[in-house]
């Protein structure tokens, strides 16, 4: 799971909302973290593996939106990695986390450990946060003709930047001037805990007015296509809102109860007791938030592939296996020299002189294949329907 509270949990004086969720059944919550980190790795890797019949992923060349789904990717399965190490740590060495309590310690190494672990799994999921921005931003500006791939430059200094920033900060205002000082007043808790939910505030509120005005310039795009709006334009402007529909939903649906809980816990810290009858029922609600969190944060990058690709089945096609020929290539070999070739890997034959419209349209069929990737239905439908393909 990301939490602030992963970091405070390295204070020995922790606060009475904090020792709350790390004495409640902490080898049944390493447990659920570890179960659902596992789940998110295997599962995240088989989504991305090709598959048996189906070609690679190819993406226009003037689009970085291919990287940005894939680092999106990679920073869940390695925070994912750094939760299963946390919760493993945890779980099979007790008396070396029980040191990182221990006030005025010596032994440095279980808050190192403790600070270490935190940090990796804070940095790759707010890295993850930023990257889904970036995301959402690129959309926009390829469809307005206003990317690149030299834009992914930039999102790499935005991203790293501001998440190796926003975490350090976070951090050094928390543990300042030693580890065994956190946590004696807000002035240390709160400048953390905001720069740490800057990056996830941000996507929640950022990025649904970015795929709003996103799926308005598609529709714009597709009427220009030929001028009509037709069923087929609208069915696949539906599907392109549906699939940042679903980004949105599984972002919301791994996070809120963070914010759930966090909001919570501070209320309990406003308490000047917090174990008191009449709170009870906050204090449950904490509990089971706290776990949901164990649950939901680490299938994070699996749930994004499903949204972002789908289903991709689970027959893997091994580098060692012989591939098959399609069956498609036998019918088509003798028409390859009047094959155009459209994004998602996709031929169609066109045999008339009229080429000189074939370009604005291409250029279009690439920004619309970008936003449908993964979406072989799309994709299909897209070369159907193309101007290209009925010899405009």
């Amino acid at each position: 799971m990301a939490s602030p509270r992963l970091e405070t949990f390295c204070c020995p004086n922790r606060d009475a909302a904090t020792r709350l969720v790390l004495t409640f059944q902490p080898e049944v919550f390493c447990g659920v973290c570890i179960g659902s980190a596992s789940a998110n790795l295997l599962l995240s890797i088989l989504q991305l593996l090709p598959k048996k019949g189906q070609g690679p992923r190819k993406m226009p060349k003037a689009s970085s939106s291919t990287t940005i789904l894939l680092l999106i990717s990679a920073c869940d399965m390695l925070g994912s990695l750094g939760i299963i190490f946390r919760s493993t740590v945890w779980l099979g060495f007790p008396g070396f986390v029980a040191n990182i309590s221990v006030a005025n310690g010596t032994d440095v190494w279980p808050a190192a450990f403790c600070v270490g672990s935190a940090m990796w799994i804070q940095l790759l999921y707010s890295a993850g946060f930023w990257w889904l921005f970036c995301y959402a931003v690129d959309s926009y500006l390829v469809v307005r003709r206003s990317a690149g791939l030299s834009t992914i430059v930039l999102y790499h200094m935005m991203t790293w930047g501001l998440a190796i920033l926003l975490c350090v900060e976070g951090i050094a205002m928390l543990y300042y001037p030693s580890v065994s000082s956190c946590e004696n007043g807000l002035e240390h808790a709160i400048p953390h805990y905001v720069t740490t939910y800057v990056p996830l505030v941000l996507v929640l509120l950022a990025n649904p007015m970015l795929f709003s005005r996103t799926v308005t310039a598609v529709a714009s795009l597709l009427k220009g296509r030929q001028g009509i709006y037709t069923e087929n334009e609208r069915r696949l402007g539906t599907e392109i809102k549906v699939r940042f529909f679903k980004i949105m939903l599984v972002f919301v649906i791994c996070w809120s109860s963070n914010i759930i809980n966090e909001s919570l816990l501070f209320y309990l810290e406003m308490q000047p007791d917090i174990n008191g009858s009449p709170l009870k029922s906050v204090r449950n609600a904490v509990l089971i938030t706290w776990i949901i969190m164990g649950v939901l944060n680490p299938m994070q990058g699996f749930l994004f592939t499903l949204a972002f690709y789908g289903w991709t089945g689970w027959k893997v096609a091994l580098p060692w296996q012989k591939s098959e020929i399609p069956w498609e290539s036998l019918s088509t070999s003798n028409a390859a020299e009047n094959a155009y070739a459209l994004p998602g890997g996709n031929s169609v034959n066109f045999h008339d002189s009229k080429t000189a419209t074939v370009a604005p349209n291409h250029q279009t069929d690439e920004t619309l294949s970008m936003l449908s990737e993964g979406n072989l239905a799309s994709d299909e439908r897209l070369t159907r329907n193309s101007p290209v393909y009925q010899g405009w």
